[in-house]
């Protein structure tokens, strides 16, 4: 395996995107479960509080993951020509409109 001019270590791209998947899963819910909890006992409001909480921190992490997954496919699609116009080159063929 090739690695980049940086030097970067094969698995360090994939670790990245790991850490910040995670992060957008783990913090959000975490919090909105914790504050939640807390602001149910405070007001007496048990469970609705907490299971409305719990609804926004999963929105939360679902928009987060999202825009972490979209921001790596284009430095993928960046970095990598495509295939299907790499192949339609080779067999002389191309994707630009003719004039």
């Amino acid at each position: 395996m090739e690695q980049n001019q940086t030097k970067e270590p094969w698995w360090k791209p994939g670790v990245e995107v790991f850490g910040q998947v995670s992060a957008w899963v783990v913090v959000p819910i975490v919090l909105a479960l914790i504050v939640g909890k807390y602001l149910d006992g405070l007001y007496g409001t048990k469970p609705w509080i907490f299971l409305s909480f719990s609804c926004v921190g999963f929105l939360i992490s679902s928009f987060g993951i999202v825009l972490t997954a979209t921001k790596y496919m284009r430095k993928i699609s960046k970095e990598e020509p495509s295939t299907s116009s790499s192949q339609a080159k080779e067999n002389g063929k191309s994707n630009e409109p003719k004039k």
